[in-house]
């Protein structure tokens, strides 16, 4: 095969899902079950099982069938390739679907006796043999979770499951820095199949509280038809503006991805119509799929799903959905109206114009016509951000309206057609009960992975491996924040141009947000834990638009006719904006309204994000007004560091702290002010050379010894160097990690009297201004030219 044929074949299998008649060889049975999946999630979200004090599924049991609809659903959807092409073959996925769901029922059936034995597996007398029932059990499940994982995701999640398998059992023979006890395989099975902190943990009970309830909600909306409104309503509002078909497919993808939560597909159902049309008024076929993919991809970025991830992200952290929301707002909108402004600028190089009024849908008429789309995402919106409900509970009432307004929308089309309710009613029912199918039907792929992601988080917490991890990346990073941020960004990216967006999030965060969190406070760094896990989402997004695996770039270039990699190139472009945002949100978490006091710094945040993006993408793409010359790029660059790093520029000619002789702070001549930060520059011995760390502590009280108001006490070495030879218990220095044996080789004290680093905005708006009169001086001389002429 070609390579074009080959990557035809990958965006085939990554489309087939997405193909609303595709229901696998055994299409009744799989749109029976699907639609029973679906009642079964809006039983156990509604309040129902507890009012009549019936059918209440809870933990465990309840996660255990929610697994068992996902795997007997994924061997019906994805078959093998011998069974497609050998006809009556297909009854063998059909039995694999049958033992992998009773496999995960067991957890439901057996539920008492998990609890009672508290760990200790099951094993059964038959004709004097004792048989490790639950060891089975467990082993079967797993391998064809596995196999399911395999069919609906693709091989790479099931190799990175294989080597943290082989890491579990092996764990005595590894080298010294991440070996571990062992675990026997009953142990690994078991505790991976059998209770709630693995395959069945946090994961999965997301994706039965929260992620199955948003995508079956998307599905209720594509059904009956929101994707063509949104898409209507994106040409009406901006259609008409200089390249308008990029504008309006990026306006649609983010009201798309608002319910979808999927890159692929939003590419495939946007992109059918936007890339074609954007080619028409001048587009290029790479840049005009590379728009689509780019908008794509920040669909995955808009609340309220956020791909999915926004739930776990909750989960993970400890806090509420709606403040996972919040704290990712002001990114996702900033990275979508750039995305607005380049294709402005591409539009500008073009020479593109809009489309002519009398192609695009008049918006009184397309409001009109679907405007009661509108009510279900109001309605989500206001329970979780007004009324502050549980997503669950919020999504399903949601969806709720979604089904009366689809029955409603029947009744008056049959009327108008003069055929009588009942028809109507009857008609809305069938496409109430094909959005229960298409809601399964997307989940199938996701809920394998969910419960694959598991089998890494159960191996990270049962043999200690995070712990391990601390070590391997500061021995690789040497403590230095920017490696161990570039390895973090590596790392979910290679994941996820094989992985899907929710379980590369999954298995990166388990290994490599609590070690960021760790080397980032000994670089003098507070990470919070929101930027952290958004970090690892962010990058892990774009292998959706990295080159040579880029699926969602494939999918357009299949639409555009494009050269798939040039599309994944120019994606990528595109798609950096996106990658700048989570390195400045980790440094200056205002971004993430962290430590916003206001509305009115929020409003301040936003703007001077929002002018810094735009600058950013000037420079991506060398255009504003005309091509930029090498001093305003320069310029754009200031910009871009001072409204996005304002302390960074402060800190080069007004140092937060200073630093204090040694000799002086040894003799306890430098004192120290109530509540002033003490930054302590530290050495630490470890076998695998010295580490550099950053200490930031704040004195309780005022002192003529900065050290005792740490609680610290240091003695020179012969070799000039100063050990910590006490801590006083429960200081300040004990609770920041400082041991005995540790090296100060610095002491600096908060400057008192700084400037406000706000102050920085205003050279960065005074250089971005300068650019633009640069620019516009330049273009009406290149106008006056080309009038000449």
């Amino acid at each position: 095969m070609t390579d074009k044929s080959l990557q035809q074949a990958a965006v085939d299998d990554a489309l087939k899902v997405e193909r609303q008649d595709y229901f696998g060889p055994w299409p009744k049975t799989f749109i029976a079950v699907a639609a029973l999946w679906s009642l079964y999630q809006l039983w156990i979200a509604s309040p129902l099982p507890y009012s009549l004090g019936w059918g209440i599924f809870v933990d465990l049991p309840a996660r255990g069938i929610h697994l068992a609809f996902g795997l007997f659903l994924c061997f019906l959807l994805f078959p093998t390739k011998f069974e497609e092409t050998q006809p009556g073959k297909s009854w063998m996925s059909l039995v694999l679907a049958g033992i992998a769901a009773a496999s995960a029922l067991y957890v439901y059936f057996g539920y008492d006796g998990i609890v009672l034995r508290a760990g200790i597996l099951l094993n059964v007398d038959f004709l004097g043999l004792s048989i490790p029932i639950e060891v089975l059990i467990s082993a079967v499940g797993m391998a064809l979770l596995l196999e399911a994982t395999r069919r609906g995701v693709g091989l790479p999640l099931v190799i990175v499951c294989g080597v943290f398998m082989v890491y579990a059992l092996f764990g005595p023979y590894m080298p010294d820095i991440i070996s571990h006890r062992g675990v026997s395989v009953s142990r690994l099975v078991g505790y991976n199949w059998l209770t709630s902190e693995a395959i069945f943990g946090i994961p999965i009970a997301v994706s039965l509280s929260y992620v199955f309830l948003f995508v079956l909600f998307g599905a209720f909306m594509d059904t009956a038809g929101a994707g063509k409104f949104f898409l209507d309503l994106s040409f009406a509002a901006v259609g008409k503006y200089r390249g308008g078909p990029a504008k309006a497919a990026i306006l649609a993808s983010g009201m798309t991805g608002m319910i979808s939560g999927s890159s692929i597909a939003n590419t495939v159902t946007t992109g059918a119509f936007t890339i074609p049309v954007m080619k028409k008024t001048g587009f290029p076929a790479d840049k005009a799929g590379a728009i689509e993919v780019s908008a794509s991809i920040n669909g995955q970025l808009m609340p309220p799903i956020m791909g999915a991830s926004a739930f776990i992200i909750a989960e993970f952290i400890g806090i509420s959905y709606y403040d996972v929301i919040v704290h990712a707002m002001i990114p996702a909108f900033i990275a979508y109206l750039s995305l607005f402004y380049i294709s402005h600028l591409e539009s500008l190089k073009l020479g593109l114009v809009g489309l002519p009024k009398a192609d695009l849908p008049a918006m009184a008429k397309t409001m009109k016509e679907g405007a009661y789309f509108l009510i279900p995402i109001g309605m989500l919106v206001y329970l979780l951000l007004v009324k502050r409900w549980s997503p669950g509970s919020a999504v399903f009432w949601s969806i709720m309206m979604m089904a009366g307004i689809i029955i409603i929308q029947q009744i008056i089309l049959a009327r108008q057609h003069g055929l009588s309710p009942i028809k109507g009613i009857r008609s809305g029912a069938i496409i109430v009960f094909y959005s229960l199918v298409a809601g399964a039907k997307s989940m199938t792929g996701v809920t394998a992975a969910v419960g694959a992601a598991g089998i890494i988080v159960g191996i990270v917490s049962s043999t200690g491996l995070n712990n391990a991890m601390l070590g391997i990346v500061e021995a690789l990073s040497q403590g230095n924040i920017y490696i161990l941020l570039g390895l973090v960004a590596v790392v979910s990216i290679i994941l996820g141009m094989g992985l899907p967006t929710t379980a590369n999030y999954i298995v990166v965060a388990s290994l490599m947000a609590g070690v960021m969190v760790e080397l980032g406070n000994a670089s003098g760094l507070v990470l919070p834990l929101i930027a952290v896990h958004l970090y690892v989402f962010y990058f892990g997004l774009m292998a959706d638009a990295t080159p040579p695996v880029c699926l969602a770039a494939f999918a357009a270039s299949a639409i555009s006719g494009a050269d798939p990699m040039k599309t994944g190139v120019q994606s990528f472009k595109y798609a950096i904006r996106t990658a700048i945002l989570p390195i400045v949100f980790i440094f200056n978490p205002e971004l993430l309204l962290v430590g916003v006091e206001s509305i009115w710094h929020g409003m301040l945040v936003f703007v001077v994000s929002l002018i810094a993006i735009f600058a950013f993408s000037s420079l991506t793409l060398q255009w504003m007004f005309v091509r930029l010359k090498l001093v305003e790029a320069l310029l754009l660059i200031f910009v871009v560091v001072s409204l996005f790093r304002p302390d960074f520029v402060l800190d080069r000619f007004s140092p937060a702290f200073s630093d204090a002789p040694l000799e002086q702070v040894l003799a306890g001549e430098t004192s120290v002010l109530a509540d002033q930060k003490v930054r302590l520059h530290v050495t630490r011995e470890t076998e695998y050379g010295d580490r550099y760390k950053l200490f930031t502590a704040t004195a309780g009280e005022a002192s003529d010894d900065v050290l005792q108001a740490v609680g610290l006490s240091i003695s020179p070495e012969e070799d000039g160097r100063f050990s910590v030879t006490d801590i006083a218990f429960n200081g300040a220095a004990e609770k920041l990690g400082i041991t005995w044996g540790d090296y100060v080789t610095a002491v600096g004290l908060e400057q008192s009297g700084r400037m406000p680093k706000e102050i920085i905005y205003i050279f960065g708006l005074l250089a971005y201004v300068a650019v633009i009169m640069m620019q516009r001086r330049r273009l009406t001389n290149k106008e006056q030219q080309s009038a000449r002429a």
